[in-house]
């Protein structure tokens, strides 16, 4: 016999049926199963409810299929409906990234290689106004000489650089003119902002324009390595799939509001690719930022010349301190502002249950009389509240008193900034 003209699926479906008969013959009891059959565009599921008479007669899936069912049949077929809920996620989604798409662009860099003006990379932005400003990351176009830009629509045009700041790794630039299609994207709130909340990424991952992906916020208030020895406070954590190319695309709400800049991806450090921990630069940082460098080509950044911590149980105990939170100062830096001011940092260091711990720096429990139970607070506070310049009064714990010390805040030393530091994982 020829086994090539054994039809497997009519075979299969003949034993489940003839099985119950062949097990009444036997006194055996069955369990007959809910049957799933996928079709390559969709499942039809058999359900089966109460008592089932299994057929005395064997029949083919095309004459069940073809049989038809009255209201009093207790096995019923039919397509699993989409829930109203999907469905209408499904068309939000559909129509946010038909609205904000004609805005995100793909953002690719020429230099110099061999003798030639080559591509050396691409990357994301997106419209952030009229005059034909985009926004999208330092380390996008950092190495630059030419910058070109190609939207949705198809339209390639080139564009200058306006700017960059590597302490928060945003940059500008220019076209001369928008195409019709590509309108300026709103920015959000951090104060809208919660775990969980559903968010999407819109960018060229791998340079495959205009791909949306989905997930939610991970976590909120982290710090991320910038291009300088600084830290980007208030950053977003997402499982949106994030990749290289995606740099410099927006992270957004289901609103179509612009949360974040999409711009570092957490790896085991044997791949480049989404792990499912990306992080954005907040839109705190953005609105702040992305003026002054269409103004200016720059931004300054408060600088109060410390380093430190978190307080933890064990400086409390090494220290025999009165409190339990606020940012404990390590070190502080011998040109700037804090060691002017008289602030002092660790000066020993001791053992508390096996561990070495600093003591003899100050701790910060107040800025400006805002209450600072982390060192990510003052970080904060330094770097969204105040500018070059200006003086602000830190309260601080020093041995068992505390006492108010007025620091008047420099910029940031460019000797500093131009010590660039190994680059995270920037997609």
């Amino acid at each position: 016999m020829n086994k090539r003209l054994i039809n497997k699926p009519y075979f299969i479906v003949f034993f489940v049926l003839l099985l119950p008969l062949i097990a009444a013959a036997c006194n055996v009891s069955t369990f007959i199963p809910e049957v799933s059959v996928e079709w390559p565009e969709a499942t039809v599921s058999i359900e089966t409810s109460g008592d089932v008479d299994t057929p005395a007669v064997p029949v083919t899936v095309d004459e069940m299929l073809d049989e038809s069912v009255d209201e009093a049949d207790t096995t019923t077929m039919a397509l699993v409906p989409v829930p109203a809920e999907s469905a209408e996620e499904h068309h939000d989604l559909v129509e946010l990234y038909a609205r904000v798409n004609p805005s995100v662009v793909n953002i690719t860099i020429y230099g110099q290689q061999a003798g030639q003006v080559m591509p050396l990379g691409q990357g994301s932005g997106f419209v952030f106004d009229q005059d034909g400003y985009i926004i999208t990351n330092a380390h996008v176009i950092d190495t630059a000489e030419q910058v070109e830009v190609t939207f949705p629509d198809g339209s390639i045009l080139e564009a200058e650089i306006v700017g960059e700041d590597l302490n928060s790794d945003l940059a500008v630039v220019k076209v001369d003119q928008l195409p019709e299609s590509a309108h300026p994207l709103t920015l959000g709130a951090m104060s809208d902002l919660a775990v969980g909340q559903d968010v999407v990424a819109i960018g060229n991952p791998f340079g495959l324009e205009g791909t949306l992906t989905r997930g939610i916020i991970s976590a909120l208030g982290r710090n991320i390595p910038a291009l300088t020895p600084f830290s980007i406070p208030q950053s977003i954590q997402t499982d949106a799939a994030i990749n290289p190319g995606n740099s410099g695309g927006p992270l957004l709400n289901l609103a179509g509001e612009v949360i974040g800049v999409n711009a570092q991806i957490e790896t085991d450090g044997l791949s480049r690719s989404n792990s499912g921990v990306g992080f954005a630069i907040p839109v705190s940082i953005v609105k702040l930022v992305v003026p002054a460098l269409i103004e200016n080509g720059t931004y300054e950044w408060s600088w109060l010349g410390v380093r430190g911590g978190n307080l933890t149980p064990s400086m409390v105990q090494a220290g025999k301190l009165i409190v339990d939170k606020g940012a404990y100062i390590a070190d502080v830096s011998p040109d700037g502002p804090a060691a002017a001011a008289g602030l002092q940092g660790a000066s020993d260091t001791t053992t508390i249950d096996g561990r070495t711990v600093p003591v003899g720096g100050d701790v910060v429990i107040e800025v400006d009389g805002t209450p600072v139970n982390s060192f990510d607070d003052l970080l904060i506070f330094i770097a969204l509240n105040t500018r070059p310049g200006q003086e602000i009064t830190l309260t601080i714990l020093r041995a068992d008193e505390t006492q108010d010390i007025v620091v008047k805040l420099d910029e940031r030393p460019e000797a500093l900034i131009s010590q660039i530091p190994e680059n995270p994982q920037m997609p």
